[in-house]
């Protein structure tokens, strides 16, 4: 076991960017006050979250600073979200998502169908791309939602919500259109205000943030209930005193992802693409999941024929090297990744699939060393697997 970490798990979580870290330590002991309060002390505290607030709605580009609701995570923004739009119209029970959807949505609208709700799962293809005209035919008068992910988690490919919001418009413009942006947030340019879109999630932790805090854009006009009744804070949305520290390191978080979004979408990317391509030439038995072309600069999911997923962490992670098989949210389970079986990924490369998520924190030395030790990690455990023969196949091509 080394000490050294590589960490190449960016889609689970990221480190708190240290410029996030120094904005927020003076709302600790110093500027600690409750922004609710009448005094002076407290309207600095206030100032400090409006100022955040407008600082999420800029990365956002929405058109106004009130459409940003702050909640604790991108799950708690995607459950305010949905569940609030089917309090909104109890007499509809058509609601609609995809396969592929993190568990904070896709888990949600299995609840909903126990109770009762009609549920149509959108299929992907094997690039885990959308079928759009299934989304059309699959609106109808009784559809309350319908809630597509923006980028997915496990694979980093890129879903149209800008036209599939549209489609559902134009078929009925009373459904109500939720993104769960968590994976793109930080990595694409977002323009929420020009689009049809009347929901939309991201959490902090994915964009150099604190774990805890979030944001849920909402659509001026868009009617959604109280989350948590009580106080009035976030316009009655969502009682509790604010976590001010963590909203500024949000605010912080947001404002430095859109000044490195283009060191996002070219530096990062070349180390990505470097890394994959890297592998797949010393690797016989790779091979992408998924689009190579659309999708988030940050990411790749890469099976690996015929040997277990996560005896390839295991031998990595004693390297010092962070990866994942799939949503951290799921790794408990040990059923292959419901991603790749919506996508039909085959079953040789289903169990060995691997993604490796990098950040703008993430450096060629560390491209260069997964590069050098990976590819010995693979060819120690393809002498262990029961599948000789289809390996002997696959490597005679290979050459």
């Amino acid at each position: 076991m080394t000490e050294k970490v590589v960490y190449l798990d960016n889609n689970a979580t990221t480190m708190v960017d240290p410029q996030v870290f120094e904005a927020m330590k003076p709302y600790f002991c110093e500027l600690y006050g409750n922004p609710s309060s009448m005094h002076a002390f407290g309207g600095r505290i206030m100032h400090a979250v409006d100022k955040a607030r407008e600082q999420v709605k800029e990365f956002f580009g929405a058109r106004d600073a009130k459409e940003i609701i702050f909640t604790g995570s991108g799950s708690e923004g995607d459950n305010m979200a949905i569940r609030g739009i089917l309090e909104a119209n109890k007499n509809k029970k058509h609601i609609i998502t995809t396969k592929i959807e993190h568990p904070a949505v896709l888990n949600l609208f299995k609840y909903f169908e126990k109770q009762g709700y009609d549920v149509t799962y959108l299929d992907v293809d094997s690039q885990g791309n959308l079928d759009l005209n299934q989304l059309s035919n699959a609106v109808c008068e009784d559809t309350a939602i319908v809630s597509i992910m923006y980028a997915n988690n496990e694979t980093g490919v890129v879903l149209p919500v800008e036209k599939a919001a549209k489609i559902v418009k134009q078929k009925n413009p009373k459904t109500k259109f939720h993104v769960d942006a968590v994976q793109a947030a930080g990595k694409i340019p977002f323009d929420v205000k020009n689009t049809d879109i009347d929901l939309m999630t991201i959490a902090g932790h994915k964009i150099h943030a604190p774990k805890g805090i979030g944001a849920l854009y909402v659509k001026t006009g868009t009617l959604l209930p109280a989350y948590i009744i009580g106080g009035h804070q976030e316009r009655g949305k969502r009682a509790g005193t604010e976590n001010v520290p963590y909203i500024v390191g949000l605010g912080k978080a947001c404002e430095l992802a859109q000044e490195a979004m283009d060191y996002e979408l070219h530096e990062v990317k070349r180390l990505r693409d470097k890394l994959e391509n890297g592998i797949l030439e010393r690797v016989y038995n790779a091979s992408v999941n998924g689009s190579t072309t659309n999708r988030v600069p940050n990411t790749t999911n890469i099976g690996f024929k015929y040997i277990e997923g996560e005896l390839i962490l295991l031998h990595l992670s004693d390297l010092g090297i962070c990866a994942s098989s799939g949503s951290a949210c799921t790794s408990g389970s040990l059923e292959p990744s419901h991603v790749l079986k919506a996508m039909g990924v085959p079953f040789e490369s289903l169990h060995g699939s691997i993604r490796f998520s990098l950040s703008r924190f993430t450096t060629e030395e560390e491209i260069d060393y997964v590069l050098k030790v990976l590819p010995e990690v693979i060819f120690k455990l393809n002498k262990i697997s029961p599948y000789q023969k289809e390996l002997k196949e696959l490597e005679a091509k290979h050459k």
